[in-house]
């Protein structure tokens, strides 16, 4: 099944992924040797910056290929994030989601959520799945927050397992199945 090009939101459009994107989209991501959106993004697992030749050469071979895991997060035609998904467990159907929103004016309005709220829209749409989730850290409560705010209810806390400047976080689980989102979204 073709994958739609873009996917609109009240506040963002997703996008696939094009090679136009690609120097961009490499700045927000490896521009600055520590960026602002690392500390909240999975901040105990380091950042390996990719050259922007090999970036594109990767990023052009999976584009060629129909890949369609990832979505760029636009408005008003600039990108500011992205979201993906991966299975946790194909077989089972077991769908995890992520997102990252890489400039700072962009957090706490809403677009995270909106951008979030239009990917499980289409990820529910588009596969036979039961149910949706993603893993934070405790650190993130804006993450948290976002999750809560499209009904999904935290499924476990893994304590004191993510270390952070020198302190512990939990590891959060969040998830939210298909009839839960089909009576909230009245579907």
């Amino acid at each position: 099944m073709e994958s739609p090009s873009t996917l609109p939101g009240d506040l963002v459009t997703l996008a696939k992924i094009r090679e136009e994107d690609l120097d961009a989209w490499w700045e927000l991501i490896y521009k600055d040797e520590h960026p602002e959106w690392k500390k909240w993004d999975s901040p105990y697992f380091p950042l390996k910056k990719v050259a922007l030749d090999k970036f594109k050469e990767q990023m052009k071979n999976m584009i060629q290929r129909g890949y369609n895991r990832k979505y760029l997060i636009k408005t008003n035609e600039q990108i500011i994030g992205m979201v993906t998904y991966y299975w946790e467990h194909e077989t089972s159907k077991w769908l995890e989601v992520g997102i990252v929103i890489y400039l700072p004016e962009y957090w706490n309005g809403g677009y995270g959520t909106d951008a979030l709220k239009v990917w499980i829209k289409h990820l529910f749409e588009t596969f036979p799945i039961h149910r949706i989730g993603f893993t934070t850290w405790s650190g993130n409560s804006r993450m948290i927050s976002v999750g809560r705010k499209l009904g999904m209810v935290e499924e476990a806390r893994i304590r004191k397992c993510r270390l952070y400047n020198g302190k512990y976080y939990d590891s959060v689980k969040m998830g939210l199945l298909r009839e839960e989102w089909d009576n909230l979204n009245q579907v």
